[in-house]
């Protein structure tokens, strides 16, 4: 509930404060001044830690993303998403995604946010749902974006003979880590 609160708030003040412009297949894109989204931040860019990817279109918005620390790549305009390897079966439910770019200070904040998810790895059920933030400043030569991460999952593992397990992120132990994103050529 804290959570959602959080999130409920942040998307209000970024759109009283920016004005929502575009929503482009489930991703709202705002760019503050009125101005367009800058052509330069086109393209793939790639985290090199967590797995985070995000390929950005010249209007801003999101074409698809690798979401989950790695694990799924997912296209934002398609809102049911279903999971299958030989590890994993299930699917993802994402909900409304932010791109957001402010001149002042060239920051870039992406929002991504899955409503629901049901993951089965044969010995265990993962369940839940999340919402994620990136936030900070671009580079000046457009090559590097140095995003804080705020992350509030809800997550319930549960397995065959075993208590369920709750997961869940205390909002005030955000953000969670400091992810560099890197453009990649081509």
């Amino acid at each position: 509930m804290k959570r959602s609160l959080i999130l409920a708030g942040c998307l209000a003040v970024v759109c009283g404060v920016a004005g929502c412009q575009k929503n482009h297949e489930g991703v709202s894109v705002i760019v503050e001044g009125q101005g367009r989204f800058p052509p330069s931040l086109a393209g793939r860019w790639r985290e090199g830690k967590r797995g985070w990817e995000f390929v950005f279109e010249r209007d801003g918005r999101i074409s698809s993303a690798v979401i989950d620390s790695g694990m799924i790549r997912v296209t934002p305009g398609h809102r049911d998403i279903e999971v299958a390897t030989q590890k994993l079966k299930g699917y993802y439910r994402l909900g409304p995604w932010t791109a957001q770019y402010s001149p002042e200070g060239r920051e870039l904040s992406v929002g991504v946010v899955v409503e629901s998810f049901h993951l089965d790895t044969g010995d265990f059920v993962l369940k839940g749902s999340s919402a994620d933030w990136f936030v900070g400043p671009v580079s000046q030569d457009w090559q590097k974006w140095e995003a804080q991460w705020y992350s509030f999952p809800q997550v319930t593992a549960s397995a065959e003979y075993e208590q369920d397990l709750v997961f869940e992120q205390d909002p005030n132990e955000n953000p969670v880590g400091t992810l560099v994103f890197t453009k990649q050529p081509g």
